[in-house]
């Protein structure tokens, strides 16, 4: 490839000609610098939810808006690759569970899913989100097949990023005794095993958002996600789903294999979070999912 530096410009075109190409450029970058930044434009704040307040990141606007949930451990910021990429022409939100981030804990413990939902209704409604697609990872799958499966009406589709199907009543109570008698190596080799491919930048935050969340909190989550199963919550909405999947997790309790009928894409080399460790490939699965929806 040739380069063409200042000093070797053609004789034909004389200074001020390519002074006026030169300022023409800088206006069109300065005006897709602008768009760009008010595209991507954040709103933090915070909605009243059921058990306290609940931290949100809202920016964007126009097209069909997207709502996103985390994982266990999670908050918004692992949807920062999604929003900055869906906010160039359409509005995403993502909130901070009760206990997670910077929104408050319930004073009750209470963890079950029905009402991690209705956190995301109080966002949803306050918000006036009338209609949306909603997006959740692991525990934040299981939340949002459960306000979706409520709320049909709202829900324009359904993503599902690496979310577990429903795990047989012999593991649960195998899983939570442990838990109680012997946290530490009960959760730590679990933990390695969900963050085997992390990239090492990606394992040291996810270890470190681990360590935030109190035990009690954890085991409470943990039993939460056990008592689940998505499957009557699928069933109830019928309208567009997804699976994006990493091989992590999988088995007879692996989402996919109990509702084979939901589109699966699958993404290799990453660990249970494909939206920190290969952000790219979740934002296009995204964008070929979106494109089916008005």
């Amino acid at each position: 490839m040739t380069t063409t530096t200042a000093n070797a410009l053609p004789r034909q075109h004389s200074w001020p000609a390519w002074a006026a190409v030169a300022g023409l450029m800088a206006v069109v970058a300065a005006g897709c610098a602008y768009y760009l930044a008010n595209a991507n434009k954040r709103r933090h704040g915070t909605v009243l939810g059921p058990v306290g307040q609940l931290t949100v990141d809202d920016g964007g606007s126009g097209g069909l808006p997207v709502l996103f949930v985390h994982s266990y451990a999670g908050n918004t910021a692992h949807w920062d690759a999604a929003l900055m990429h869906l906010r160039r022409n359409r509005r995403a939100v993502a909130l901070d569970m009760r206990g997670h981030g910077t929104s408050d804990a319930p004073r009750s413990n209470d963890y079950a899913i029905n009402g991690l939902a209705d956190d995301v209704a109080a966002v949803a409604d306050e918000l006036q989100l009338d209609r949306f697609v909603l997006v959740g990872h692991s525990l934040g799958g299981m939340v949002a097949a459960d306000y979706a499966g409520r709320h049909p009406e709202r829900v324009a589709g359904l993503v599902l990023l690496a979310t577990p199907g429903k795990s047989p009543p012999e593991l649960a109570q195998k899983t939570m005794a442990s838990l109680e008698n012997d946290y530490d190596d009960t959760m730590q080799p679990y933990w390695d095993s969900m963050t085997q491919g992390a990239r090492p930048s990606v394992k040291r935050r996810l270890d470190d958002s681990m360590r935030q969340v109190q035990r009690e909190a954890t085991k409470a989550l943990v039993g939460a996600m056990f008592a689940n199963d998505p499957l009557p919550s699928l069933a109830a909405y019928t309208g567009p789903k997804m699976i994006i999947d990493t091989p992590h997790g999988d088995g007879p309790s692996a989402l996919y294999r109990q509702a084979p009928q939901i589109p699966r894409q699958l993404i290799t080399g990453t660990s249970h979070w494909p939206q920190l460790d290969e952000p790219e490939k979740v934002n296009t699965a995204l964008d070929a999912f979106l494109a089916n929806m008005s």
